[in-house]
């Protein structure tokens, strides 16, 4: 009953962004600085002029980041009276490297819709897509894609451009730890990147599971993610109503610990709930009064067929349905093989299980089956566009394309 698209991405290792070049200690950026006072104007026209040739097409306002980049370092105490506009960009170029957010895999996707659905055929939904970029030293970043769901099933994705580009950071409180995000409004949302901005994001920003909430202060897109510094794990929440400014904040409370942390996308009994995985291998529901403070959960699901037995996981946050909320899961088996399935959950009392398929809806076929790792299909969210829930998935941790399941059909068999 599972449709699987034709559309299989995969990383681009040309995706790439500009970033500073850490180097220890300012007596080494000094020394940088003193040779460039070595050299003539000649030879930094020259050597400007091999830059632009063979990076400025690749990257948004070069010049911009160069300048950027150069005062990061001439604001630590290296002082930039001494050089002219020329030098200052060839000392920017010195001090940045470029870093391929996608050298190693693209993938765990979640899905929501976009926040414009202007000009659209009847039956279409535009969308937005968050996905997993894995680069260099196998750190994690948030990257977007946009594209048409039909109600035929078929799906278009826009077209990218050359370009990715990164925001503006500004720190918020005193914690070093939240920070809004803002991105130029002549960006595209493809183009955008959130790359790690704290500490304990350093190794990375994981599976982002998008929602479109809804409540009395409006619309608004959450994302909850797992942060990494290598050691730790954080849960952490995204908050965007256009996707070019975001909130960046901490989770806290004694059951914000664990990963897989899926909002409902609106209030239950006045309260805000969310789907999470604790323990390690099985399936929490938790309420609060605070969106970002989560002190209590209750567990909802363990392992119960062969395909799950050891793990269970959602995929993303519940959908709503008339029958009930949809509930896209994972489960891992012997040889830690993952499938997708699905749980319907009471409308009103979610803690309520209504059914739970005792098979996978989607499994590795043997193509998707190889990859970074292997034997993974995954989702971090679906979405339901006219009668069809559309799921785009992971396959092994290295690409991901799109399956979609008449919901009507899938909720017979739920209700079966």
């Amino acid at each position: 009953m599972i449709h699987k698209s034709q559309i299989i991405l995969k990383a681009d290792q040309s995706r790439v962004i500009l970033l500073p070049l850490i180097l220890p200690g300012s007596e080494r950026v000094e020394r940088i600085f003193k040779r460039i006072d070595g050299l003539t104007d000649a030879e930094v026209e020259e050597m400007l002029s091999s830059v632009h040739k063979k990076f400025g097409y690749r990257h948004k306002k070069f010049d911009t980041i160069l300048k950027r980049h150069f005062y990061i370092y001439a604001g630590q105490g290296t002082s930039d009276k001494r050089f002219d506009e020329s030098r200052q960009l060839l000392a920017g170029a010195l001090l940045s490297k470029e870093y391929s957010i996608q050298s190693a895999a693209l993938f765990n996707p979640s899905i929501v819709p976009h926040p414009d659905q202007s000009g659209l055929e009847k039956g279409e939904t535009r969308f937005v897509m968050s996905l997993r970029a894995t680069g260099e030293g196998h750190v994690s970043s948030i990257v977007f894609q946009t594209g048409i769901l039909s109600p035929d099933g078929s799906i278009s994705l826009s077209q990218l451009t050359p370009y990715n580009v990164l925001g503006e950071y500004i720190p918020v409180g005193d914690g070093g730890m939240d920070y809004n995000l803002v991105f130029d409004q002549d960006s595209f949302i493809e183009e955008r990147v959130i790359f790690p901005g704290t500490i304990i994001e350093s190794m990375g920003m994981e599976d982002v599971r998008l929602v479109k909430f809804n409540d009395e202060k409006g619309i608004r897109f959450y994302g909850t993610y797992t942060a990494y510094d290598g050691r730790n794990i954080q849960s952490r929440l995204l908050e965007t109503e256009d996707f070019c400014t975001f909130k960046i904040r901490s989770l806290t409370g004694a059951s914000a610990s664990d990963k897989g942390m899926g909002i409902f996308p609106e209030k239950i009994n006045g309260k805000y709930a969310i789907i999470s995985r604790q323990g390690g291998d099985s399936i929490s529901i938790m309420f609060s009064d605070d969106l970002y403070r989560w002190d209590n959960h209750e567990l909802l699901m363990e392992p119960m067929y062969p395909f799950e037995l050891v793990q269970i996981g959602n995929c993303g946050s519940p959908i709503k349905t008339e029958k009930g909320w949809l509930l896209l899961t994972h489960g891992v088996g012997p040889v830690r093989e993952y499938y997708i399935s699905a749980a319907l959950l009471d409308l009103e009392d979610p803690t309520r299980i209504i059914s739970r398929l005792d098979r996978p809806i989607i499994t590795a076929t043997k193509h998707e089956r190889e990859g970074y790792v292997p034997n993974v299909v995954y989702s971090s969210g679906g979405m339901i566009s006219a009668d069809k829930l559309f799921i785009p998935y992971a396959m092994s941790d290295s690409r991901y394309r799109f399956a979609w399941i008449e919901t009507d059909l899938l909720l017979d068999e739920l209700l079966r």
